[in-house]
């Protein structure tokens, strides 16, 4: 009997091996200089990745959701404000908010897309709105015009969520370069992905920059004094020596990724199966590779006896978790949102991943 080709989900390991030795020289260094804190590697991280970003500046934090929550408080949002996002997101993106006293509201997402739809954002616009979060769901771009002449017309605050899209662009610009700030992450799996927790608040207003500094520095101003509460939101220097090193490799990274989507999108042939599309202007990196199935269960379970591997983002939408239940503005309707999240199944897609490993991909889902 014939083995069958198993395909794990995800795998960091030949990265970290390619990548090993130059790490290691980089933390060395950082061993060396005794340089743990606030050092010279997270100051030319924070030029390289806004100059990645196409933006004036970057802050370097501890985590993607902590820059969700620096960005807002950066931006005055606070307790009675309402900041609206989409539910289709992770549940960090309105921990963020809530953290901060302000209400989420939740708005559904576009059928195609699967990105904020800008006309269900109109409709829950109030005089308690604030700010509108874009979130860029798995690399895939929102549409960021639509969304600035809301902001524009509102004058509300625009804050893109671009934890899983480093790198993508709508209308030839980069995501994070958009509206108020962006947000990124740099969790392990993430297209840019440190050796542990770390984030970042990209933003083009000068103003902002000493806020921000001691908001993630508890509160320390440029001059030393402890001006307000902050919190101990520092990215340390290891992780920024480690995204210095994976920096130069992103946009290569991004394109094999993309190169097995479309290997994907060009050979599956199963009426049972749909994907995320993209909007015309919009250039997506692929963060992951979610389609819709038939019956996820049923998927699941073939997809496990097949030996290929795969992953729930999300289980839930986040106006379904429990965290969220006492929201009174939790309770709408979001019909796109809850097809898409009682539906998905993230495929497997790394860039390491090899041609037989694609092609298995591909036959297993056709058969299914």
């Amino acid at each position: 009997m014939q083995l069958k080709t198993k395909v794990p989900f995800f795998s960091l390991q030949e990265q970290s091996t390619a990548l090993k030795a130059e790490v290691l020289s980089a933390i060395e260094k950082v061993i060396e200089q005794s340089d743990y804190v606030l050092g010279k590697d997270l100051v030319q991280f924070e030029k390289s990745f806004a100059s990645y970003c196409e933006s004036a500046y970057a802050l370097a934090v501890s985590n993607g959701t902590a820059a969700i929550y620096v960005a807002l408080r950066a931006l005055n949002i606070k307790e009675g404000d309402e900041v609206i996002l989409p539910s289709a997101t992770f549940s960090a993106t309105a921990l963020a908010i809530c953290q901060l006293g302000a209400t989420p509201v939740f708005c559904d997402i576009d059928a195609r897309t699967w990105t904020i739809d800008p006309a269900d954002i109109e409709k829950k616009i109030s005089n308690k709105t604030k700010a509108i979060i874009a979130v860029h769901l798995y690399g895939n771009p929102c549409r960021m015009d639509a969304l600035l002449e809301l902001a524009e017309k509102y004058k509300i605050e625009l804050i893109e969520d671009a934890a899983q899209a480093h790198g993508s662009s709508f209308n030839k610009q980069k995501v994070g370069s958009f509206g108020s700030m962006a947000c990124f992450s740099f969790y392990p799996s993430k297209n840019l992905g440190s050796m542990g927790d770390a984030g970042a608040v990209v933003y083009n207003n000068p103003n902002y920059t000493e806020f921000l500094a001691a908001i993630r520095n508890c509160g320390k101003n440029f001059k030393g004094e402890h001006e307000f509460l902050g919190f101990n939101y520092r990215m340390t220097s290891f992780q920024a020596a480690v995204l210095n090193v994976k920096l130069p490799h992103l946009d290569s990274w991004n394109k094999r990724r993309q190169e097995i989507a479309s290997f994907y999108k060009n050979n599956i042939n199963n009426p049972k199966i749909e994907w995320q599309e993209s909007h015309d202007s919009a250039v997506s990196v692929y963060h992951l590779f979610v389609v819709k199935a038939d019956s996820r269960e049923k998927l699941m379970a073939y997809l496990e006896e097949e030996g290929i591997g795969y992953s729930l983002h999300y289980k839930e939408a986040v106006h379904q978790q429990a965290a969220y239940k006492d929201l009174v503005l939790s309770t709408a309707s979001l019909p796109i949102t809850e097809d898409l999240f009682s539906r998905c199944v993230s495929l497997p897609l790394f860039p390491e991943m090899t041609l037989e490993q694609c092609q298995r991909v591909v036959e297993v889902i056709n058969a299914y």
